[in-house]
């Protein structure tokens, strides 16, 4: 307020204010408001000065008017002194009248002193009589205006990293009251973990996901996870304590869908919290120590019943069939015999379809009764990269750019490395005068429908067993298997292309591999990987690599047929992803009712 000209209507900011424009604009309005308040008080005091004094009431008893008598004080008698003649009876003086109280009327105001009881809240009486109250703001409109004002621009502080596990089986992990203190062993745990979920076969995000859960539940919530292609990196950093960074690195794979459906299950023990640290860790080493369920002549039977199982799905004959069975059980010999000298894949892959090519033009010059196209078709089949392909193609989706492309390849090399040794041993053929052959016409058997539906049952088991699958794993697969098959006919009996069908029916594998896969508490790929073999494009493969080395003349048509069949893989594995993320909401959400129930109980 400034001296000598009134108020001053430019009032300053105080520190206090809020950066906001329309808040600051609003208090300022309110400063000079208080500066007009005061003002106000000073007109309103002048105006009592003037105003004329309301008269007192004359009372009888007094000579003073307005002013009451002050009743005398009875004088009392000294305890300790009698008197020597008998204490006469005082007569008692009457008693004055009170004056009577004015009666109180209401002075009424002036219009200043009405806006300064609107403004301060202070209720007094209009200079018409009626009672003078301060208006009540609206809510509805302070509601508004906060809207208004209200920021939509995110926080930009890190969000806590238990968030991950929003839409997975182990949201809102239960902390494990009985767990050690020991940050260090537990980050050990964890890697060890998630070094053993990766040598299984699991996707970066299923790794991160159980990684997060495990370390939560067992009291490590400042952990950060990294995760990059075959490297694990952990890093506890509380806000009081010792910190910990933690690497490991994975040299090494195997083919384990049961013990990965192990891992799986001792991870969802420890997020229900019935599982304490020293409990966790002997599970675990227990789970690596265990043989695989199926010993090594039966996976070499079943990867040969799988591609004599195919042959005949595709319509190749008896004989072919069984030709196919010996060169896929000669593989399995090829590629244990490689594994234990440490040949790279890629040398090892080639020459197991080498040797298939090889082995199918042999009997096509001995003049077999069988088509060798479909004899390498389905040879080739199991050797595609289709977990690999799967897991990248998740990886990439879910935010691993880096896992995603060394996976991807990892699956490339290992699709080359097949497109090598066919070429290898078309060229070898055709130097030792072995009879050119006609991929255009491949003479096919014509099969019943109930038959093709058991064929694929039947070979999808195989092919799960030569992934060393649960066997209370298997039936549930070849029933996805099923469904997948059946609509792939529906697909294709309403017009769809057969480059769409097969992604359309690797959308419901998906969908339903996840399903059964909480119910089973098992992972989604340990149940879509072998149930999508059959969709894969063997047939396709084997095509477009002869057109490549011995038509010249159309290879550009051979090159668009090749990209094509790398296109249908990618589109089946993104099928298989899709369904997935349809089908994690609502696990996700049944899978934290459940949890919540079994705390209540």
């Amino acid at each position: 307020m400034s001296s000598g000209k009134g108020p001053d209507t430019t009032a300053p900011a105080s520190p206090g204010e809020d950066p906001s424009p329309q808040v600051s604009s609003i208090r300022r309005v309110q400063t000079r408001e208080m500066v007009h308040i005061t003002q106000a008080l000073k007109d309103a005091a002048a105006h009592a000065q003037k105003a004329p004094k309301i008269p007192a009431i004359d009372t009888p008893a007094s000579g003073t008017p307005g002013v009451a008598p002050a009743p005398a004080k009875p004088v009392a008698r000294q305890a300790g002194k009698p008197s020597g003649r008998p204490a006469a009876k005082r007569p008692k003086p009457p008693k004055a009248p009170k004056p009577a109280r004015p009666a109180k009327r209401p002075q009424p105001t002036t219009l200043a002193q009405d806006a300064i009881n609107a403004k301060t809240g202070q209720v007094g009486i209009t200079s018409s009589g009626a009672p003078a109250l301060p208006p009540r703001a609206n809510p509805a409109a302070k509601r508004m205006i906060s809207r208004w004002l209200a920021s939509d621009t995110p926080p930009t502080q890190a969000f806590n990293i238990v968030e991950r596990l929003k839409g997975t089986p182990y949201a809102n992990p239960k902390v494990n009251a009985a767990q050690d203190a020991s940050a260090r062993k537990t980050l050990e745990f964890a890697l060890d973990l998630a070094e053993t979920m990766f040598r299984y076969g699991a996707g970066a995000l299923e790794v991160e996901t159980s990684v997060i859960a495990v370390t939560a539940a067992l009291g490590l919530s400042y952990t950060d996870v990294d995760i990059t292609n075959q490297s694990i990196h952990l890093n506890f950093a509380p806000p009081e304590g010792e910190s910990f960074s933690m690497l490991r690195v994975v040299r090494s794979w195997t083919n384990n869908f049961a013990g990965l459906a192990e891992v799986h299950r001792l991870v969802s023990d420890i997020v229900s919290g019935g599982v304490t640290r020293q409990q966790s860790v002997d599970r675990l080493r227990a789970i690596s120590r265990r043989p695989k369920p199926f010993p090594r002549w039966m996976v070499s039977a079943a990867s040969g019943a799988f591609a004599a199982l195919f042959v005949i799905f595709i319509g190749g004959s008896l004989p072919g069939a069984a030709l196919a069975f010996v060169s896929s059980v000669a593989v399995g010999q090829i590629l244990k015999y490689a594994a234990r000298w440490r040949v790279p894949e890629f040398f090892s892959v080639a020459t197991a379809s080498f040797v298939i090519t090889a082995i199918a033009v042999l009997f096509h010059a001995l003049n077999a009764p069988m088509d060798p196209a479909l004899v390498v078709a389905g040879g080739i089949l199991l050797l595609l990269p289709s977990a690999r392909f799967v897991s990248a193609l998740q990886d990439a989706i879910n935010g691993f750019p880096v896992t995603a492309a060394g996976r991807f390849f990892s699956a490339a090399l290992t699709y080359a490395a097949i497109l090598t040794g066919i070429m290898t041993a078309l060229v070898c053929a055709e130097l030792l005068g072995a009879p050119e052959l006609d991929v255009r016409v491949i003479d096919t058997i014509s099969y019943p429908g109930w038959l093709l539906a058991a064929l694929v049952v039947a070979a999808v088991i195989a092919g799960a067993v030569t992934e060393q699958s649960d066997p209370k794993l298997l039936l549930p697969i070849g029933a996805i298997a099923l469904l997948g098959y059946l609509i792939l006919l529906g697909i294709q009996a309403l017009g769809v292309g057969d480059r769409a069908a097969p992604a359309v029916a690797a959308t419901f594998v998906g969908l339903a591999g996840r399903w059964v896969a909480y119910k089973m508490r098992a992972p989604q790929l340990v149940l879509a990987a072998p149930a999508i073999v059959f969709l894969l494009p063997g047939l396709m493969i084997f095509r477009s690599m002869y057109g490549i080395v011995f038509d010249v003349a159309d290879m550009s048509g051979a090159m668009v047929q090749m990209f094509t069949a790398f296109t249908i893989m990618m589109a089946i594995a993104g099928g298989v992803v899709f369904g997935d993320t349809l089908a994690r909401p609502l696990i996700g959400a049944e899978a934290l009712a459940e949890r919540r129930n079994i705390r209540r109980r």
